[in-house]
């Protein structure tokens, strides 16, 4: 039996075309091309003509091959549900025959298990049947009384907290479903910073996935060791007559040039990371062979197999957009902002986009001296729709051991606030500064 058609002609018979959206029967669901033709003439007759249906008689003129039946006395929940079981079969068998069976020589094993995971994720969510729209306010406490317990227990909703103590006291820390977007002009501290939040994460238990896509993983493993060191005071140094406590040089280790003593302690500090992290971070870089699928769906995909509570995201403009559907200037970028917004709060994630800020030519005082200032929101580079989703936009710049971190828009407080930190990313220390004097004379560079 064909439901698919029985809806259709349910829907004609009652003139009740906004069945379908109510129902959430969609042109992908119906199951030959005559059914398809015949369902999109019905939902473009009823957009033009204020939600009417057209006869049986019109939309067979229009659509030869669709047959109608009348009389029909099944209720349109018992036809969706059986439309929705059959579609999602029709899909499995399309994947398995068309799109599996394709890549099936071409494409590495777990590459090929990672996106057929999606694809049937996809389906699902897709074919799946809503038992009722929304959560009402008035009869749903009970709902909400058990999420509000889960988060209180600390089971359902996670704050991943930074590593500066004023962006905590703003907006509260990292909250997961949501999306930030971090942005500065290009080597101004973009990648170190969210590094440092993301090293600061798995310091609390986080698994931390890094898309590394403008660095090598070499590049990416020395900074991080550097600022891990650091965190223990591993060994004291003098910069610009200040004493600190420093982590490994950053340069000696791209380089390959720590000296005999530091390299012992080095291996040492190496030997013993696993136990000094709670939790994990993974990284993808740009140099790894198998890195070449970056869209949605291999993140979607990699999230889940690494199980990630938090994503690192740089630089968002080389992932792989989605296509444009808006067909508009910059629909590409904003339909991929749009999926991650929602990809993170689908797998309850924090998501880190990194992108660049236009480059200006008033950053400079009178003398031609760049000065430290902060990108504003009207300098978000590539595209706006990555400020639009986040829920917090964080500028960045850096200059001669300063950084400043800038909270210039923050769906939950916060917007206005600059941080101020010491920010020598070589011996691995970005912090904020220590309250007193002592800690003021620490920017007397």
């Amino acid at each position: 039996m064909n439901y698919f058609s029985l809806l259709l002609s349910k829907a004609i018979e009652n003139n009740d075309p906004a069945a379908l959206t109510r129902f959430g029967i969609t042109e992908s669901d119906a199951p030959t091309k005559g059914e398809r033709e015949a369902f999109r003439f019905i939902t473009d007759y009823a957009e033009k003509n204020r939600n009417q249906a057209p006869t049986a008689e019109m939309v067979v003129a229009e659509c030869s091959e669709f047959v109608p039946e009348f009389g029909i006395d099944m209720a349109y929940e018992y036809l969706r549900d059986k439309i929705k079981s059959h579609s999602a079969k029709l899909a499995i068998v399309d994947l398995v025959e068309n799109k599996l069976s394709s890549k099936f020589e071409s494409e590495d094993g777990n590459i090929l298990v990672d996106g057929l995971i999606s694809d049937l994720e996809s389906i699902k969510i897709r074919t799946s049947v809503r038992s009722k729209v929304g959560t009402n306010i008035k009869t749903d406490t009970d709902s909400f009384l058990s999420e509000y317990r889960k988060r209180k227990a600390g089971d359902s909703f996670k704050i991943w907290k930074s590593k500066f103590p004023t962006v905590n006291e703003s907006i509260g820390g990292y909250f997961s479903g949501n999306m930030y977007t971090f942005y500065g002009r290009s080597g101004r501290g973009k990648s170190v910073i969210t590094m440092e939040e993301a090293l600061e994460m798995a310091f609390q238990g986080a698994t931390v996935l890094v898309w590394a896509m403008e660095m090598s993983k070499f590049e990416w493993m020395a900074r991080a060791y550097s600022s891990i060191s650091a965190r223990e005071g591993l060994i004291s140094a003098t910069i610009e007559g200040v004493d600190y406590e420093v982590g490994f040089e950053n340069k000696a280790l791209l380089m390959g040039r720590l000296d005999d003593e530091f390299e012992a302690a080095f291996e040492i500090f190496l030997a013993t990371i696993n136990e000094k992290i709670p939790g994990n971070i993974i990284v993808r870089a740009a140099d790894d062979e198998d890195f070449y699928q970056r869209g949605i769906k291999q993140l979607e995909a990699d999230i889940q197999q690494v199980k990630a509570d938090v994503v690192v995201l740089d630089a968002f403009y080389h992932m792989d957009y989605e296509r444009n559907t808006s067909r508009t200037s910059g629909g590409d970028a904003a339909n991929t902002s749009m999926k991650l917004k929602k990809l993170a709060g689908y797998t309850q994630t924090v998501i880190f986009a990194v992108t660049q800020a236009e480059e200006v030519s008033n950053d400079k005082d009178e003398n031609g001296n760049r000065e430290l200032k902060l990108p504003e929101r009207s300098e978000v580079k590539k595209t706006s729709a990555v400020l639009e989703d986040a829920t917090n936009l964080i500028a960045i710049d850096s200059l001669d051991g300063r950084a400043l971190i800038g909270l210039n828009k923050g769906r939950n407080g916060g917007e206005g606030t600059t941080v101020e930190l010491i920010y020598l990313p070589n011996f691995g220390i970005v912090r904020e500064p220590e309250t007193g004097e002592a800690a003021a004379s620490q920017f007397d560079f």
